[in-house]
């Protein structure tokens, strides 16, 4: 009996792992998206995530939602500096999340200053 859960136990872990490594690794999409960025902020109560939006419409109807991980220091310096500003994100779009990396699935591995088409001088 004792052999038998640790079988279903290892198993679990194993499942775990897998799907972990699974989402982290293998993206479902990469791209970029451009548009003023309007929000960034560090939230949450228990586990604090990155959190962003960016508005790709004259009107801010489209409104593109995004998270940063922990790990990417210096994107986050970048998002915090550039806020009210015309951005291009790179992104990696993943499968799926945890509670820990972030509210969306668009995950940003670069920012850089752009020049919006609508105020070209």
């Amino acid at each position: 009996m004792k052999k038998i859960l640790a079988y279903v136990l290892l198993g679990i872990a194993v499942i775990a792992v897998a799907y972990y490594a699974f989402l982290y690794f293998v993206p479902y999409s990469e791209g970029t998206r451009a548009g003023e960025l309007i929000k960034f902020s560090n939230r949450g109560a228990i586990v604090k995530t990155w959190e962003g939006q960016i508005s790709q419409g004259i009107s801010g109807a489209q409104i593109f939602s995004f998270s940063v991980l922990d790990k990417d220091d210096d994107v986050i310096e970048k998002l915090k500096e550039y806020q009210g500003e015309y951005v291009k994100l790179t992104y990696i779009e993943r499968f799926g999340t945890f509670i820990f990396w972030g509210d969306t699935k668009y995950f940003v591995t670069d920012v850089e200053l752009s020049q919006s088409p609508h105020f070209r001088r």
